[in-house]
């Protein structure tokens, strides 16, 4: 009872926490899709780049957030963003490399080598088979890329309240540091809540980017 009754009480400042976590974790998802996707379709072209990319990838996922946020720290001080929303970001943006570039490499080679040979033959551009025929069909493996992204920053995202960026976290800090378990709760609970919903929204939009003849197939 006391938790649902401060949950009611902090309603407002509860609104504010979840817009700030969304605008963290949303900006670095763009950003990563942007940079990810963009990787993913550049190494197709080489076996070894792809391995070394995707160890690369792999290696920062292994660095614990407080860890790669405390790095940033230093790195980020000369230009007056040491701690807060930039570090936090660039955090995210890092996290969320690995998932978005190994689903869309992935997806990219599993491409039937038949429909690419059929679009060669058609007389389209290496450009125009990437747009036309190898996207749309990995489009939905993608989007599963992004999703385990989004659900994996917006955990990481609850973090980076320690290094002054905000969001749903600092029920968690306030929480522990104050003892407080009305807050640890709230905290934890609309972090898993907002977790849950962005996987569900994403899971509907990857079934409906997924064609009717895929999904018959699968």
């Amino acid at each position: 009872m006391p938790t649902i009754e401060f949950i009611i009480d902090n309603l407002p400042l509860i609104g504010r926490r979840t817009l700030e976590h969304i605008s963290m974790v949303g900006i670095a998802v763009l950003v990563a899709i942007a940079t990810g996707v963009s990787l993913g379709i550049f190494i197709t072209q080489s076996k070894m780049l792809a391995d070394r990319v995707l160890y690369g990838a792999a290696v920062i996922m292994t660095i614990p957030s407080i860890a790669l946020f405390g790095l940033l720290i230093p790195l980020l001080s000369p230009f007056g963003h040491g701690i807060g929303y930039v570090p936090a970001v660039i955090a995210l943006i890092l996290y969320a490399q690995l998932p978005i570039i190994r689903n869309t490499y992935t997806a990219i080679m599993n491409v039937d080598p038949a429909l690419r040979e059929a679009a060669r033959g058609m007389g389209m551009t290496t450009m125009q088979r990437l747009a036309h025929v190898e996207l749309p069909i990995a489009l939905p493996v993608i989007v599963n890329g992004v999703r385990n992204a989004v659900v994996l920053n917006i955990a990481v995202g609850a973090i980076a309240t320690y290094i002054g960026a905000g969001g749903l976290g600092t029920f968690i800090s306030r929480g522990i540091s104050q003892t407080d378990i009305r807050q640890l709760i709230t905290g934890a609970l609309a972090v898993s809540l907002l977790a849950i919903i962005a996987d569900f929204a994403l899971l509907a939009l990857q079934r409906y980017l997924t064609s009717p003849g895929m999904r018959e197939a699968r």
